[in-house]
């Protein structure tokens, strides 16, 4: 009797050791195909809209032109200077401008190499950001941000024969300028605007009360509930070295008229502007910064108010957006950046799509 129950029992063993090797075999098989599921996902996620320009140097905040028939595009040039990220932008250290040219979207890519450098700047501390470009006088213009000795924002012009460059610099930065982001727009009447601004790092919210604040806010206002900062505009002078008239508010509000709040972070304005003419509608564009879209808000006057529309970006892998738009041979685009090449914030890579217009004045929303 002793015997069977022996048996029996080897046999209860056996039988258990099979069922537990084939539960761990399943187990071990639903985890790999989880695995291998996570893995496609994450491929399919990383897919890209469009492809870098350039691979062998990071660039982003690209503005583009189109000069003598040809696309030319002023970005930042990011670099690599170990510096720990903040909510300063101290990691964002660039120091020179490259320039880069193409005769049609999807060709070939020219970089003409360093355009200017922070060392040729009289005026200037550190950082070199975001750039932008206007041709007027038969001289090509580069205006940029750099915070100068006392390490406050100012911008600055430089100026060529050739819109690639090299540029020289003006002795002293624009008399009445700050911040950062600063935007040229020539209008049909050959009137140009410069619009400019962005917080955080940019300093805007240091300038509330009419000159810079050393002690004020790191980021935005507190309450919420206050109108949010405003981008800046103001008129250029006949040579584009000097602001003609008063720097003012480029005012958005929504549907009702009523001014966004600084709370309202999907809408509000935070850095990044551009204007544009379409079908004779002023479209003021611009990131929201802390969420990553970039939005419009359009007006029937350069200096607004203009009335938020909606988002027609939305967020790019990195921490910030930063565009432009152009009408090239009768199709329209934007050049943005995104961070496939690094996978880093500080060193992003300039793009370009097309960008479409709506039968009723909106932008298609494009997914980079």
């Amino acid at each position: 009797m002793k015997s069977i129950e022996i048996i029996t029992l080897n046999n209860a063993v056996k039988t258990a050791a099979v069922v537990a090797l084939l539960f761990n075999f399943t187990s071990c098989k639903e985890a790999e195909e989880k695995k291998e599921e996570k893995t496609t996902a994450e491929k399919e996620v990383k897919k890209y809209l469009s492809a870098p320009l350039v691979k062998d140097i990071y660039t982003a905040d690209p503005s583009a032109h189109v000069f003598e028939g040809k696309i030319y595009i002023y970005p930042s040039h990011d670099i690599d200077a170990g510096v720990t990220e903040n909510d300063n932008g101290d990691h964002f250290a660039m120091k020179d401008y490259h320039i880069l040219s193409m005769d049609s979207v999807g060709g070939k890519v020219t970089d003409h190499g360093v355009a200017l450098d922070v060392k040729d700047i009289p005026w200037g501390g550190r950082q070199l950001w975001a750039p932008d470009a206007a041709f007027k006088n038969g001289t090509y213009y580069l205006y940029f941000p750099l915070k100068d000795k006392e390490d406050i924002f100012r911008i600055g012009v430089a100026t060529s024969k050739s819109p690639a460059g090299p540029f020289k610099a003006e002795k002293e930065p624009i008399a009445g300028s700050f911040s950062i982001d600063p935007a040229i727009f020539t209008d049909d009447n050959g009137e140009s605007y410069m619009y400019f601004g962005g917080i955080w790092g940019g300093q805007l919210q240091r300038w509330t009360k009419g000159s810079y604040d050393k002690n004020g806010s790191k980021t935005d206002s507190e309450d919420d509930t206050k109108p949010a900062l405003s981008c800046k505009v103001a008129k250029m002078s006949k040579d584009m070295l000097h602001f003609d008239g008063p720097v003012k508010d480029v005012t958005i509000v929504d549907k009702d008229g009523k001014e966004l709040l600084t709370g309202d972070h999907d809408r509000r304005f935070f850095e990044g502007s551009w204007m544009h003419k379409f079908n004779g509608k002023y479209y003021f564009t611009y990131s929201t910064g802390d969420t990553h879209f970039l939005a419009y808000a359009t007006s029937d006057n350069p200096y607004g108010p203009f009335t938020y529309q909606g988002t027609f970006m939305d967020p790019v892998q990195g921490w910030t957006t930063h565009h432009s738009i152009i009408e090239f041979k009768n199709k329209w685009y934007i050049f943005y950046h995104d961070t496939e090449l690094s996978g880093k914030t500080h060193l992003r890579n300039v793009k370009v799509t097309e960008l479409k217009h709506t039968a009723n004045g909106g932008i298609e929303l494009i997914k980079p």
